[in-house]
């Protein structure tokens, strides 16, 4: 912890809040500046960050499944000839991977480098719901901490250039059943007397909190803490296409201090408890584009790491640029947090629908001063909101823990554009701390409709509202210093 933030933290646990509310916001100004940048660029530095993200390209080469012994009637094992396809297609210098017409039965599939693993229209892999199937342990990051733990369902460590590509569907075959009363609540299939996840999960975070060693972190068998769809970890030039994602066990697509990644066309769904759709952590240059999601959780949470795990690391998330994207339920459509230790910024996303009574909020920043880090240079513009359950932007420093911690968080320059909503109980709805209020938040050309109530909005400093209507009427042009 930084000197300025921990003499914060003291004061305001030995005097309170109010009192100490000058040295605080200096101290924490002062801290802020040194560590993190301002970007001045918006909209303008979009086609340079979009420029750096190109997805990869492959031999044209092809490696069926079916020549290695995998069998598409739903009920052959075809993990070893998924494995020996994509070791063959390696050792070839790359191409693609072909699964063809057909429901092909596997556990744990491992890319690597140079390639394409092609899930042809008609194709559908079905990953088996026996948790064995995914061990080995592996290297990963379990909402935002390192440990070893089950395998994704399709996992990438340290590889180059890889690809999941076609019309097919992957299903992951979470259900009340599967995976999903991992979680411990009733609602997901899980009943009194069954073990869940939570006990697995404090050790986890304890562990990390003593910095006990990522190798002596080991769960797995026996410990209920569900594996992710799709994890590429510490790699790059990344490239998923086209496929449909069904029911994962957890989070649908999560990259790891990973680099240059496009995300096109694809679709996402799954209603099961943590089901988020895409989940981008400490990684950088990512484009989400053309996809729809329908999710148990949040549609895209964008994150960096949790708490002292995540300040290890501490590699931020940046240039992410969301386009032409379809949200229905959720959490939220575009989300930060609550896991980004590491910081975020430069966030663009842009020309996005998103509708339904299932879905809380459009733009959602969620974060505590035991998270702590950075959100900043958020841009969002031309997004259509038909209803959403809560609020159409959000920003709560109250997540979870609250202000229990040391780390309190700066969120600033965040800025909205011809955003329009047609139903919502609340347009704006922001909280954050009077010791570290969110700073320079614009809203232009924005129309809310059907809104219930009045907004919420405790500590902003300088908050523009420009040709703003709420029910019709043109709220305050500027608001100007702190609310």
């Amino acid at each position: 912890m930084s000197t300025p933030r921990r003499i914060a933290f003291e004061l305001r646990k030995s005097f309170g809040h109010r009192l100490v509310s000058f040295v605080v916001l200096w101290l924490l100004c002062t801290s802020c500046a040194e560590s993190v940048p301002q970007h001045a660029g918006g909209w303008d530095a979009l086609p340079a960050i979009l420029k750096n993200i190109q997805a990869p390209m492959f031999p044209e080469r092809d490696f069926t499944v079916t020549g290695f012994g995998a069998v598409g009637d739903g009920t052959t094992d075809c993990t070893e000839a998924f494995k020996k396809a994509i070791e063959e297609c390696n050792r070839a210098g790359g191409g693609r991977v072909v699964v063809p017409p057909g429901v092909y039965r596997t556990g744990a599939i491992h890319l690597r480098s140079n390639v394409n693993l092609h899930v042809s229209e008609g194709a559908t892999i079905r990953f088996s719901p026996n948790p064995m199937d995914y061990l080995p342990v592996v290297y990963t990051r379990w909402e935002g901490v390192e440990c070893m733990n089950y395998s994704p369902l399709i996992y990438a460590f340290e590889q180059e250039n890889i690809a999941i590509t076609g019309k097919g569907v992957l299903d992951g075959q979470g259900s009340p059943e599967h995976w999903w009363w991992w979680k411990g609540q009733e609602r997901n299939g899980w009943k009194k007397g069954m073990p869940q996840q939570k006990p697995a999960r404090d050790s986890l975070f304890a562990m990390a909190e003593r910095g006990v060693p990522v190798p002596q972190r080991v769960f797995g068998e026996g410990f209920y803490l569900r594996p992710n769809f799709f994890q590429p970890y510490r790699s790059k030039n990344i490239l998923v296409e086209g496929v449909t994602f069904k029911d994962s066990p957890m989070w649908f697509l999560h990259p790891v201090l990973s680099q240059n990644i496009s995300i096109l066309d694809v679709t996402v769904k799954g209603l099961g408890p943590n089901n988020d759709g895409c989940n981008p952590e400490s990684s950088k240059d990512v484009l989400i584009k053309g996809c729809y999601f329908d999710t148990g959780d949040d549609c895209i949470a964008i994150k960096s790491g949790r708490n002292t795990d995540g300040r290890r690391v501490g590699v931020p998330t940046e240039n992410i640029v969301i386009q032409d994207c379809q949200m229905k339920d959720g959490h939220g459509g575009v989300v930060i947090g609550s896991e980004m230790s590491g910081g975020v910024r430069n966030i663009y996303a842009e020309r996005c629908k998103m509708d339904s009574p299932n879905l809380d909020r459009a733009l959602r920043i969620k974060t505590n001063s035991v998270r702590g880090g950075f959100v900043e240079n958020v841009f969002m513009r031309d997004v259509e909101v038909g209803e959403v359950a809560h609020a159409v932007i959000t920003i709560n420093f109250f997540y979870e823990e609250g202000d229990a911690g040391a780390f309190s968080p700066v969120v600033r320059n965040i800025q909205v554009k011809n955003v329009k909503s047609g139903k919502s109980p609340y347009a704006l709805w922001i909280r954050t701390y009077d010791h570290s209020p969110a700073s320079d938040i614009v809203l232009e050309d924005c129309e809310f409709n059907n809104v219930a109530n009045p907004d919420v909005i405790e500590n902003v400093n300088n908050m523009q509202l420009k040709n703003v209507r709420v029910n019709g009427k043109v709220v305050s042009q500027d608001v100007g210093g702190k609310r």
